[in-house]
């Protein structure tokens, strides 16, 4: 719950401000106390006077009108969290720059409580180059996201860049408060599939779900982490207050993962490609009559677990995971000498785990293996978290 903590709302400019309103409701249900910043985009989709109501308190818009009682400062001391929702690209752009043009700017300048930023915009801007590398320095500073997801759009699209429903935003609100053996980690996992373009409409894939990656990122924000995932294309939500990076091949995991670094701990649950194919066609093979089919010359993928434990700024910690149908815990020590990370978790993959909701691991180590029994891959990933977090006590 969020009785008696003091949340200060940033509503930018998007259609879906009004889930901002929403948020309000929640929060306050919560015993927390809201006020707001309108910014000039913000005021197109939603008024001074709603968000007052709502709030119960006075809403900010006006720089120079709030700079006769230093506002901004006075905002940003008054805050014990800064949130962001919703964040357009436009927004986020500023904050990456420390730019300080408007009220809302000067209280990110200012604050130093958590923030949480919540952004929605159209999948492509979401997609673009720009948007990324924004997010990314965001994120190296220590600003948290949630969402955003995938759905339609005002305009006739879909894809990512949804905002987040004002349960999920709650919800990462209240993990900023999370107290935890892990708070002040800076943690990266990867989770679910890699897809490799064959032609512009086929790939090559696996049967990985991410759920067991989710669901370790999600444990891991639990005991305070600030956490960074790394995802292949899966169909689950955000975990709540954790920072997802969306990427298809195992080239853009190793870029994304490099991008999240410095980390003080890593976790690889992706299962990632070994190959790709060589040279990908440019338009849609075909079928013709009477042809044999084609033959695939491939590549070798990147090796994201050996890259990041050998990298220049290499994490204390790191985890691998080894996915297998034969000599599990063999195949892991070897696996563990080979890749250079400290913990490797073995799971045999050859019966329902891809896609299902338990798992049976092993923990190997240079001191051991541990045995873990069939558990739901949440209580696996809760194991896992509290051993990281003994790791670093």
């Amino acid at each position: 719950m969020l009785h008696g903590r003091k949340i200060l709302l940033i509503v930018s400019g998007s259609v879906a401000a009004f889930k901002a309103l929403m948020l309000v409701r929640l929060l306050r249900a919560e015993g927390a106390t809201v006020r707001a910043v309108l910014t000039a985009g913000g005021a197109r989709f939603v008024t001074r006077e709603s968000l007052a109501a709502i709030t119960g308190e006075h809403v900010s818009d006006d720089l120079w009108a709030a700079e006769s009682e230093i506002g901004h400062i006075r905002l940003a001391r008054w805050a014990d969290a800064v949130v962001v929702a919703p964040a357009s690209a436009s927004r986020l752009a500023q904050m990456a720059q420390g730019l300080a043009g408007d009220l809302a700017g000067c209280v990110l300048l200012a604050t130093r409580a958590p923030v949480l930023a919540a952004p929605a915009m159209n999948p492509a801007m979401w997609a673009h180059p720009a948007t990324e590398a924004n997010v990314a320095l965001l994120a190296a500073r220590g600003v948290r996201f949630v969402g955003p997801g995938e759905g339609a759009m005002a305009e006739p699209e879909s894809g990512p860049g949804r905002l987040a429903e004002p349960e999920e935003m709650a919800a990462a609100i209240r993990a900023l408060f999370a107290e935890g053996p892990l708070q002040g980690k800076h943690v990266l996992v990867t989770a679910g599939p890699t897809q490799e373009p064959i032609d512009p409409v086929r790939y090559i894939s696996n049967r990985s779900s991410g759920r067991q990656g989710y669901a370790i990122a999600a444990a891991l924000a639990a005991l305070g982490a600030r956490v960074t995932l790394v995802s292949g294309p899966v169909v689950l939500a955000a975990p709540p207050g954790v920072a997802v990076k969306r990427v298809e091949s195992a080239r853009d995991m190793l870029a994304a993962c490099e991008a999240a670094l410095p980390a003080d701990a890593a976790i690889f649950a992706a299962a990632v490609a070994d190959w790709r194919v060589a040279q990908e066609a440019g338009q849609k093979m075909k079928k013709e009559p009477g042809a044999d089919a084609p033959t695939l010359t491939m590549a070798l993928n990147p090796d994201i677990l050996a890259t990041v434990a050998k990298h220049a700024v290499r994490p204390r910690l790191v985890i691998g995971f080894a996915a297998e149908t034969e000599n599990v815990v063999e195949h892991a020590r070897q696996k563990l000498a080979r890749k250079g990370c400290d913990w490797i978790v073995a799971n045999d993959v050859s019966g329902d785990v891809f896609g299902g909701g338990e798992n049976t691991v092993h923990l190997v180590s240079a001191s051991g293996v541990e045995d873990w029994p069939k558990m739901p891959k949440e209580e696996v990933a809760a194991k896992l978290a509290a051993r990281v977090a003994e790791f670093f006590e």
